[in-house]
């Protein structure tokens, strides 16, 4: 039986009018099966130009749109979890502010969830000054088990991709707030308390690679956090004394590499890690 769909999509100080715009039409507007709502998280205060287009697409939208007003800044997941309180539908989909939904994305991703999937996420195109200018393709493992493998090294749904079961998201904890890897966390929570895993291989996002985008994946600041996660992960029995060493050896390596390695690295080993 067809389920009604929220979309959360957060919005922050730094997001530019213009890709929101193209974000929102591309997963409202021009979808063949579109969402019965939209929950914008107006992350902390934002500048004029952009408080206006966030008005003016809410009131020029097709389905109803809510927006969520937070006083300040408090990141991402925190952000997502103030936003999946406000969602109204059992099923919430994902998008970032500066993405593009391909047409058929929820046409291909609504029956996995009504087919009994908590979660399923796709392939992404990476582009770079403008959307035909593709520089990458990330493609997730497919098969359950692949997907539940490659989660206790790397992350195994592309984010802005995901579409999920709200109520199993909330029930685990939500998001809360771990920079860069708020999504990460969530996930393993999800696959231990036993959620049906799926992907697609097909990109059905085109995502945004602006500049500093691997510059902000290092650091010593995002090291601690590597590590911080490495401790919850083994804390909650996701991974075992073997993979922890192995994770915060790898990853925590990846952290301090020069951005150029970091960019190698991460489409050779991080990305394309299969267990």
């Amino acid at each position: 039986m067809p389920e009604q769909l929220s979309l959360l999509l957060p919005v922050w100080a730094g997001d530019q009018p213009d890709f929101l715009t193209e974000a929102f039409r591309s997963s409202v507007d021009d979808q063949t099966r579109q969402p019965d709502e939209v929950v914008i998280v107006r992350d902390g205060p934002v500048p004029a130009v952009l408080e206006e287009r966030i008005a003016k697409l809410a009131v020029t939208s097709p389905v109803p749109v809510e927006v969520v007003a937070l006083e300040r800044n408090v990141g991402l997941g925190p952000a997502l979890d103030a936003g999946l309180a406000a969602c109204r539908y059992a099923v919430v989909a994902r998008m970032d502010a500066d993405d593009i939904s391909l047409p058929h994305r929820f046409a291909v991703q609504m029956p996995i969830i009504e087919g009994g999937a908590d979660i399923v996420g796709s392939g992404l195109l990476e582009f770079g000054e403008h959307p035909d200018d593709v520089v990458g393709t990330r493609t997730p493992p497919t098969e359950p088990r692949d997907i539940r493998t490659r989660a206790r090294f790397a992350v195994p749904f592309n984010h802005p991709t995901v579409v999920y079961r709200r109520a199993l998201v909330q029930s685990v904890g939500g998001y809360t707030n771990f920079p860069l890897m708020e999504d990460y966390l969530l996930w393993a929570k999800m696959i231990v308390a036993g959620a049906q895993v799926a992907n697609l291989a097909e990109p059905l996002v085109k995502y945004r690679v602006g500049a500093g985008a691997y510059a902000r994946r290092g650091g010593l600041r995002q090291l601690g956090v590597e590590v911080a996660l490495q401790w919850r992960f083994r804390s909650m029995g996701f991974t075992t004394g073997r993979q922890f060493a192995r994770n915060v050896l790898v990853r925590g390596g990846y952290r301090l590499v020069p951005e150029r390695v970091r960019r190698i690295a991460y489409r050779n080993v991080i990305a394309t890690y299969r267990g």
